[in-house]
């Protein structure tokens, strides 16, 4: 199919979406639980990936290369072949469009396996592209259990790449497994434990709502949260106040519900996961400023949690915890921010508050993190480049980075005079 085609059909695909974003914003808050308006925040920003990635398909080329010798040398762009997709529960339907996108731009075709508890929108979305005109097999969703469904799509010999967006843990067995069956390209994007820095200069009021935003969007449940947020001495008092605050405002309760910002975790495991945590953290000294229980008698909701007076030692502080919790830790200057910031295997992502443009590119520089904001946090686009440092991950996600990874780079070099 010319690439021209397959950018067609992408848009296509788009405009589907739009025609069912309802539908799909509806399926996305069944599965995951997230407030209605931001599954449908997520389903607009899919979209735009598609879009994206419908206008890079045909910009795909190689490059013309001056060499020694009598010789025309170029090369060609050409797509992996089969590739798997494993996505996680936390943003489904983005995952997919993540993935999806480039790789079918680049020409590649695609197994998935959603995430088992949330299979609905990429079920649904298998279906639109049949609708749109996708020739049969180009796209091939498997809903399944991650050691069955997961493990064939890792270890299979025919498939040359295997994405993934997950844990540390479950990244190492794809990788291991991509390595000893047909040693497959890889491409992990992990977890994080990502630092959020609030400088001494900046308005206490709006670093603690970029704060807030940082932590629970997804009711904690994204790898790039903030969840160790580091905080000027001088200023901590008030911010912890503030912070407290806010996350005592938040509206927790059903995603269908008008108003609510904070739906239920994803499932029992999770929920218990979360809550244990919290009481680590009470036993490990840090201060419960505000959260830390179960809402109501039914579901899988937990309050915004604060936690004050967290030192670098501490559980909470050094693991991913993957839900509503917020470490806010004290520090005096800014090359011991850094420094505590790094001190992660972790990589995903990192911000800063600050008005001195010094500081904000300092930390931007020095920060160990694929991904940096200075005075926004979650400010994620099509068009950059995403994924981390250490063992945050593997490879890019969006931007051309990603494209490039569903691509082989064959030289070629002609004689010349070509007529022998």
């Amino acid at each position: 199919m010319d690439a021209s085609a397959r950018g067609a059909l992408l848009w296509k695909l788009s405009t589907l979406m739009e025609r069912d974003a309802n539908v799909l914003a509806s399926l996305e808050s069944l599965d995951n639980g997230k407030p209605f308006p931001n599954a449908m925040y997520d389903v607009q920003g899919s979209i735009k990936t598609f879009r994206y990635y419908a206008g890079l398909a045909d910009k795909v080329g190689g490059d013309t290369i001056p060499s020694d010798g009598p010789h025309f040398t170029y090369t060609r762009k050409e797509p992996v072949g089969v590739v798997g997709q494993i996505i996680p529960w936390n943003y489904p339907l983005a995952m997919l469009a993540w993935k999806w996108g480039p790789a079918l731009a680049a020409g590649c075709t695609i197994v998935m396996k959603p995430a088992e508890q949330t299979p609905l929108t990429a079920l649904y979305m298998a279906a639109l592209s049949k609708e749109v005109g996708f020739p049969d097999g180009v796209i091939n969703v498997v809903p399944g259990y991650g050691p069955t469904a997961g493990g064939a799509i890792s270890s299979h010999p025919e498939i040359r790449k295997v994405a993934f967006t997950g844990s540390v843990e479950v990244g190492k067995i794809i990788m291991a497994a991509a390595a000893t069956s047909n040693l497959k390209k890889v491409s992990l994007e992990l977890g994080g434990k990502s630092p959020l820095v609030i400088c001494e200069d900046a308005n206490v009021d709006q670093a603690a709502m970029i704060a807030y935003m940082a932590v629970f969007e997804n009711q904690g449940q994204c790898c790039i949260a903030a969840t160790r947020t580091f905080v000027h001495e001088s200023i901590y008092d008030q911010f912890v106040q503030k912070a407290g605050e806010l996350a005592k405002a938040r509206k927790v309760g059903n995603p269908f519900t008008e108003g609510t910002v904070h739906g239920p975790q994803i499932d029992d495991t999770q929920h218990k996961k979360i809550l244990g945590y919290i009481e680590i953290g009470q036993k490990e000294g840090a201060k419960l400023v505000t959260g830390g229980k179960t809402v109501g008698n039914e579901g899988y909701f937990i309050e915004p949690t604060i936690f004050a007076n967290v030192t670098d030692d501490m559980t909470i502080a050094k693991e991913e915890i993957f839900g509503p919790v917020q470490s806010i830790i004290k520090y005096r200057t800014l090359d011991e921010a850094i420094e505590r910031a790094n001190s992660t295997s972790f990589g995903l992502a990192a911000g800063i508050v600050t008005n001195d443009i010094n500081k904000a590119l300092t930390f931007s520089h020095a920060v160990e993190a694929g991904s940096v904001w200075v005075n926004t946090y979650l400010a994620v686009v099509n068009q950059a480049p995403f994924g981390g440092y250490k063992q945050s991950g593997i490879g890019r996600e969006l931007g051309k980075d990603s494209l490039e990874g569903y691509l082989e780079t064959k030289s070629v070099s002609i004689r010349l005079p070509a007529k022998i």
